[in-house]
């Protein structure tokens, strides 16, 4: 095997590399072995304050708020450029860094964000205000501007693509960012704050600090930060909009998901169980907008059951490296431990292991062989609560009514999936659905056009899609009398 260097990682503020004032430094581990990967720089409070600084001055002094929106638009083009010509560097780094399959981290994440950031480069085209009509004699109009400071703070699953998703559009309205990825995988984000800088974004729009919880919350608490942006855990995201509130910080939440997938009888069972396995096992289950529950009608019930215990032993885990691989490990031993908690629980609360249910013992990774439990009551803590791993529930049901009020049964409403051959169906139970996004036949279609965000303990905000830049701009109203 070819040998894969990684530097360790300082912090990147104000266009520079340095070192954190401290100089404290964090391991970064790799979850396919649980070895030591490289250090990074581990920010505080004062590291973020400099940070921040250095982004308001960038803000301030207009070399990217003051430029065209077609402007900033070629340099953002310029951004996925670079990512196209350095794609195999990034998705090795984020194969190591997460433990994804290589092949997902190229097909799913480098190419996705490659996607949004030419996104978000024509979006910026299109930030024009508009004339209002009034009874007044006067010319009114309205300007969108930029926010100001960025904090855009990412979760460890997806960090490419969920920093993306959050860059794209502040940079396309013409503010600048700080950004803090997860403590656990913040690799891609210095690698991308690199390639900023060679796309001829200028010094201070975007800085990186590396960080725990600390760097984070001096982040939020930060005067100078004009809008939060965070991706991560309901419960923490709590704590986010709490401490945001304090300041009146506008926030977009992207929290955590448990959506049901539905089968309705009249589904296509050999391209439907496709959809429900990518569902639950897609990048190793730790996918916010996941599917580890499954609704079937109970004349089909048994049959999917058996489909599936045939099916999901075969689906191909192990080292992320290997092309074959469709699960890697999880990201991290606390997040293995997590799952095999709620597994134990499961058996506890009367659940059926279908398959899977136990660690795979793989090169002192973080391995958890695809696990899929039937008979569990709905009520209970596996069914209700978020898991993040590769585990599916499986529960019957009896009517569309039924299914409609199972699916919209837990705090959460991130995404739903529909599998059925009726299109009158597929419409009227996509509508009442409780989610930011429906899937009807498939799962996981996702595009930087459309809009992605939760309702409910999911979060509020959208990413994604014209809607994204809402977020990212305020507007101005003028009005200039004609008398």
């Amino acid at each position: 095997m070819t040998t894969f260097e990684i530097e360790p990682g300082r912090l990147f503020i104000g266009g520079r590399w340095r070192e954190a004032a401290d100089g404290a430094r964090t391991e970064v581990v790799d979850p396919s072995r649980g070895t030591v990967l490289t250090t990074v720089a581990d920010a505080g409070a004062a590291d973020v304050d400099a940070a921040v600084r250095a982004a308001r001055d960038a803000f301030d002094d207009g070399a990217w708020s003051g430029l065209s929106g077609r402007e900033r638009g070629r340099v953002l083009h310029r951004v996925a450029e670079l990512i196209r010509e350095n794609a195999d560097r990034i998705a090795e780094l984020e194969s190591r860094d997460v433990g994804k399959p290589i092949t997902l981290a190229h097909a799913v994440d480098v190419n996705n964000v490659a996607n949004d950031y030419e996104h978000f480069a024509a979006l910026a085209h299109s930030l024009d205000g508009s004339v209002r009509d009034t009874p007044m004699n006067a010319l009114a109009y309205v300007r969108r501007r930029p926010l100001g400071v960025v904090a855009a703070i990412t979760p460890y699953n997806f960090p490419l693509i969920l920093a993306g998703s959050k860059i794209g559009p502040a940079l396309a309205a013409g503010n600048t960012v700080v950004h803090k990825p997860a403590e656990e995988t913040p690799l891609s984000a210095l690698y991308m704050a690199d390639l900023f800088k060679r796309a001829g974004v200028p010094d201070g729009v975007v800085n990186v600090v590396t960080g725990g919880p600390a760097a984070g919350e001096a982040l939020l608490r930060h005067s100078g930060v004009d809008k939060v942006a965070f991706t991560g855990s309901t419960s923490v995201g709590r704590k986010v909009a709490a401490i945001a509130g304090e300041t009146l910080k506008p926030v977009t939440m992207e929290l955590g998901g448990n959506a049901a997938h539905v089968v309705f009888e009249d589904a296509d069972l050999e391209k439907a169980v496709g959809a429900i396995i990518k569902g639950f096992v897609f990048n190793t289950g730790q996918f916010c907008m996941g599917a580890p529950r499954l609704l079937v009608a109970r004349q089909v019930h048994n049959t999917v059951l058996g489909i599936l215990a045939d099916a999901v032993p075969g689906v191909p885990v192990g080292d992320p490296r290997a092309a074959e691989t469709v699960v890697g490990p999880m990201a991290g031993e606390r997040h293995l431990r997590k799952v095999e908690e709620y597994v134990e629980l499961a058996r506890k609360e009367g659940g059926r292991i279908v398959c899977g249910g136990e660690r795979l013992d793989l090169d002192g990774g973080y391995y958890y062989k695809p696990t899929v439990i039937a008979d569990l009551p709905n009520d209970s803590r596996v069914v209700q609560e978020e898991i993040f791993g590769p585990v599916l529930t499986v529960q019957p049901f009896d009517s569309e009514d039924e299914a409609v009020e199972l699916a919209n049964s837990t705090p959460y409403g991130l995404a739903s999936g529909v599998q059925t051959g009726n299109l009158a169906r597929a419409h009227r139970v996509a509508d009442r659905l409780d989610a930011g996004i429906v899937w009807v036949n498939d799962w996981a279609m996702l595009d930087p056009a459309v809009p992605f965000g939760g309702v409910k303990d999911s979060g509020f905000g959208r990413e994604y899609g014209p809607e994204a830049l809402d977020a990212y701009t305020t507007t101005k109203s003028v009005v200039v009398s004609l008398d």
